[in-house]
């Protein structure tokens, strides 16, 4: 007998869909493509010597090199814990060691964090637009999505309060130059944030993968930071996610969870029933490469990415028509469009590939409503700035003539 697949796989699997980003990157690798779409680091800034270098040392020194290639405990190396505890506290984050769980990037926090709180039904808060990753990581639970609009400074608290008072009682929000937007939240939104959750009892997850990729501006506390009761070890409503992906590069696939000890606990266990650990000589390097590296190297990071993204919004100060708004990131990778409400962000995508040569990533995909189909996301992390200039000039000029029809 035949098996029917499509009658074995369970309801929570099928929930997946394929992400919009990860098939555009098939097509925007093209050479002849200026690709605004992949929200990845530039690969050139990778310190390679200083990697090529720190893989020798660990394999040449007996001791730690047999180490690095055996089992480990499922929390994460106690020494990279450590540091990510004294980095947070340099931010006004003060965290124990037990806080903290070593993931295989911060894309298995989410998964591991939607599969700890959600179900199937259960009301989770998103920002609109929200992160299309962390999307896809809470429906294969089957949730139930209220969705909150944004202004310049961040969530609208009264939207917010209103989610949290019909019931929601979990919240997935990025303080620090967002993805899709690029977007931060003010001093008094984030305290707001907080005293709403605190208010109904409402746990945040914040995800602070960009927060150290700051170009201009004061630097403002996280929601971790701000949570005075995370002092306990054992409370607290804020669970944030972390990762070197952005910093250090994504393939050490290095990322943890920041959270009260009982999350902690519960997610080691189910670290355990799933792979055990996260690879042991990439723990090693990353936490030889923060030691050497850091603060240095984000410096490099700050400046090179700061001299993209103005060249991105100065192509589009300088090309874009009149009626195309976008926001004015301060750090992150991300710009975000809205276009004239008779330009859908798909259509314009084909053409603007065919025509302009140049791809970006429509907004629809990152609203939990399927709103925003005029809107679209843009990254100047991985193009150098001469080509993001000549890039926006084209697709302006695509833009202004549909317009025009």
């Amino acid at each position: 007998m035949t098996i029917q697949w499509n009658e074995m796989i369970v309801p929570d699997a099928c929930a997946l869909r394929a992400s919009e980003i990860r098939d555009l990157l098939k097509v925007a690798e093209r050479p002849e493509i200026t690709s605004f779409a992949g929200g990845v680091p530039d690969p050139d800034l990778f310190p390679l010597s200083d990697f090529h270098d720190m893989f020798d040392g660990l394999t040449r020194d007996e001791t730690a090199g047999r180490r690095s290639l055996q089992y480990s405990i499922s929390e994460g190396l106690p020494g990279l814990r450590q540091w990510i505890a004294d980095d947070l506290a340099k931010s006004g984050a003060t965290r124990d060691i037990d806080n903290i769980l070593i993931t295989c990037g911060a894309q298995q926090a989410l998964d591991m964090i939607a599969r700890l709180l959600l179900e199937p039904g259960r009301e989770i808060v998103l920002e609109k637009p929200s992160y299309l990753g962390a999307m896809q990581a809470f429906s294969m639970r089957r949730p139930s999505y209220v969705g909150i609009n944004m202004d310049e400074d961040g969530p609208i608290i009264a939207e917010l309060d209103a989610a949290f008072a019909n019931g929601a009682r979990i919240a997935y929000l990025a303080p620090d130059f967002q993805n899709p937007t690029g977007r931060s939240y003010s001093l008094d939104r984030r305290m707001a944030v907080l005293e709403t959750a605190r208010k109904y009892g409402a746990v945040i997850i914040e995800d602070a993968a960009y927060c150290k990729l700051s170009y201009e501006g004061e630097t403002l506390p996280s929601l971790l930071a701000l949570d005075e009761a995370g002092s306990n070890p054992d409370a607290g409503c804020v669970i944030q996610l972390g990762t070197f992906s952005k910093t250090l590069a994504p393939a050490l696939r290095i990322g943890w969870v920041t959270a009260p000890r009982p999350v902690i606990r519960q997610l080691v266990l189910m670290k355990q029933a799933g792979d055990l650990h996260v690879s042991t000589i990439n723990q090693e390097i990353a936490l030889r490469a923060a030691r050497k590296l850091f603060p240095a190297h984000i410096e490099t990071l700050r400046d090179a990415y700061r001299a993209k993204r103005d060249a991105m919004l100065g192509a589009m100060d300088e090309f874009m028509p009149d009626d195309v708004s976008y926001s004015r990131p301060r750090g992150g990778m991300f710009v975000w469009l809205t276009l004239p409400d008779n330009i859908d962000a798909r259509a314009l995508l084909v053409e603007a590939m065919e025509v302009a040569r140049v791809a970006f990533v429509p907004g629809q995909a990152f609203f939990c409503d399927q709103s925003g189909r005029n809107t679209a996301r843009f990254s100047f992390a991985t193009e150098k700035p001469e080509r993001i200039r000549a890039g926006i000039e084209r697709l302006a000029d695509l833009i202004r003539r549909k317009d025009n029809q």
